[in-house]
């Protein structure tokens, strides 16, 4: 508000000084000089007094840890889901909880081309290291996505969890389990198709039931 009528001032004075008589001759470069000086002030007080304006104007930034969204980004893979349930299948080595069995499965599921998701008892940590383990663990356990693996709350049974589940995404199970005592609530367990049994011979695992027709479709829970 104050810089226009400050330099007009200035340029009104050091004109007039200027065209008096007796003036030296170098005045007027002077004068020159200062106009530029006085010109450089004034623009950079301009700046100072815009800045704030400006700031207000640029666009907030993104959170951090939030990743843009990704146009057509694929929510799923696309592979069938096929279940495993967890917490049996490590007994089919020597009937005992071990490991082997279940990286066994997991990795015959893939190579075929399927998306393998383990369902496991709370104390599934405790047979097999002697402690709790949860998701996060038991992902790098088996190399698969956190999202991949559940781990029922403590005191809750794994098969509800792993029936509502295998019904909501129309997928099969691995399991020896006939799961008789949820043959009421989820009477399509009996359809031979849902469930895929298996055991371990000569050190590796085999599948029963996992083929099916091109075509066919496995049903629902």
């Amino acid at each position: 508000m104050f810089g226009l009528p400050l330099l007009q001032h200035f340029v009104t004075v050091t004109t007039s000084e200027a065209s008096s008589p007796g003036t030296p001759v170098g005045t007027p470069v002077i004068l020159f000089l200062l106009i530029l000086v006085v010109l450089g002030s004034l623009r950079f007080l301009v700046e100072v007094f815009r800045s704030p304006a400006q700031r207000g104007r640029r666009p907030k930034r993104r959170p951090r840890g939030q990743r843009p969204p990704v146009a057509g980004r694929p929510a799923s893979d696309g592979r069938q889901t096929v279940l495993i349930d967890g917490s049996k299948v490590i007994y089919w080595l020597d009937n005992t909880p071990q490991l082997a069995p279940l990286l066994q499965v997991v990795h015959d599921l893939s190579r075929r081309g399927l998306k393998p998701g383990v369902v496991f008892d709370a104390n599934v940590g405790y047979k097999l290291m002697g402690k709790f383990m949860g998701e996060r663990d038991l992902s790098r356990l088996l190399s698969l996505p956190r999202d991949q693996i559940l781990v029922v709350p403590k005191g809750q049974q794994a098969d509800p969890f792993l029936l509502e589940t295998a019904r909501d995404l129309k997928a099969r199970i691995v399991t020896n389990d006939r799961f008789r005592d949820w043959a009421d609530r989820y009477p399509d367990v009996a359809r031979s198709e849902m469930l895929v049994t298996g055991e371990m011979r000569d050190g590796r695992v085999s599948l029963r039931g996992l083929e099916m027709k091109a075509g066919e479709k496995v049903g629902t829970l």
